[in-house]
């Protein structure tokens, strides 16, 4: 029998994270303490966090990281910076989870749950709505965003013969160009010493790449990524990715390493080497150092920007799920 939910913090769910939860799922890099604790410092002031835990003889079967906000329960983050999210359950445990969290929600008064941008394989999808639904519940399901991932391959030269014969064509114009213009050297960085510094020329180069990234990294959003760069870090999960050209920075990416999978976050580079496609080969030679550590996936994350299709992104359609608790 299933204890009732207890409050927690998110103090809390960093214990769960090492001592404990291994045997839950966590799905993504943006529902871990870490990244919801960054968040919550800096975006979280205007909601009221309810964070849910149920336990089955003290084992822990599911998280709900939930926040109050304009009378509806969301999840603790936003579409903005956080590219998907769902509950953190125990496999096998899901259906008696959300059976639990609707009858807790339910006793709390809370009518509404608005819960986005849901993969297609989340829990959310796959079990809340059916429970939902067989109690009559009113559920609206709608597609509310598009992600790009990339299944990659074993090797470099089977990639590339993934590609079209004229994106492919493309890839090795543009990295030949660009070596021919010096010595060109790629490299992830993670080691925590080398991140200020890092972050730094990031942000210099962020600014410069697009005028709407220079209108997105205000200070409040560039506190944040300074947060969760150092949460990812801590944990191991972070990876700066460098390209060089004489060893001069041209272009630099954020990632996280997170599972059998490489997220990449945000980009920029040196408007001087446009031109060159700096930022493009940046993100391709991130795709060959994936595929060199024996990664699985490479995920654009959310957006349907035109260089994720040339560079063999597939649309991953991510929805927006709705639920009227009667």
């Amino acid at each position: 029998m299933a204890y009732p939910f207890s409050d927690d913090i998110l103090n809390d769910l960093k214990r769960y994270v090492n001592h404990g939860g291994q045997h839950l799922l966590w799905p993504s890099v943006f529902v871990l303490p870490g990244w919801m604790e960054a968040w919550w410092r800096i975006f979280g002031s205007e909601a009221e966090m309810m964070i849910r835990t149920l336990r089955e003889e003290e084992r822990i079967i599911g998280i709900a990281p939930l926040m109050m906000k304009d009378g509806q329960a969301l999840f603790i983050g936003d579409t903005e910076v956080c590219d998907y999210l769902d509950f953190i359950v125990s496999p096998g445990s899901e259906t008696v989870f959300y059976q639990r969290l609707l009858d807790d929600l339910a006793t709390n008064n809370i009518k509404h749950l608005d819960l986005k941008h849901l993969r297609p394989e989340s829990t959310v999808l796959t079990h809340l709505a059916r429970v939902a639904e067989n109690r009559r519940y009113p559920v609206n399901l709608s597609q509310d965003a598009l992600s790009l991932e990339l299944d990659l391959p074993g090797d470099w030269e089977a990639y590339l013969k993934s590609l079209g014969g004229k994106e492919r064509h493309e890839v090795r114009r543009k990295l030949r160009r660009l070596t021919e213009k010096g010595i060109v050297e790629y490299r992830f960085i993670d080691r925590q010493a080398e991140l200020p510094e890092m972050m730094a020329l990031f942000f210099k180069m962020f600014v410069e790449s697009r005028e709407d990234k220079a209108d997105f990294l205000n200070e409040k959003m560039k506190s944040f990524f300074l947060l969760v760069s150092e949460a990812m870090a801590e944990s191991g999960l972070l990876k700066m990715g460098l390209l060089q050209v004489d060893k001069n920075p041209v272009s630099a990416i954020m990632c996280f390493d997170y599972k059998d999978g490489i997220y990449l976050y945000n980009s920029g580079y040196d408007p001087a080497y446009m031109p060159l496609s700096a930022g493009l080969i940046c993100k391709l030679l991130a795709i060959k150092n994936s595929i060199e550590l024996g990664k699985k996936r490479f995920d654009f994350l959310k957006g349907s920007e035109l260089y994720k299709y040339r560079l063999g992104g597939k649309e991953v359609p991510l929805y927006r799920c709705q639920i009227t608790i009667t």
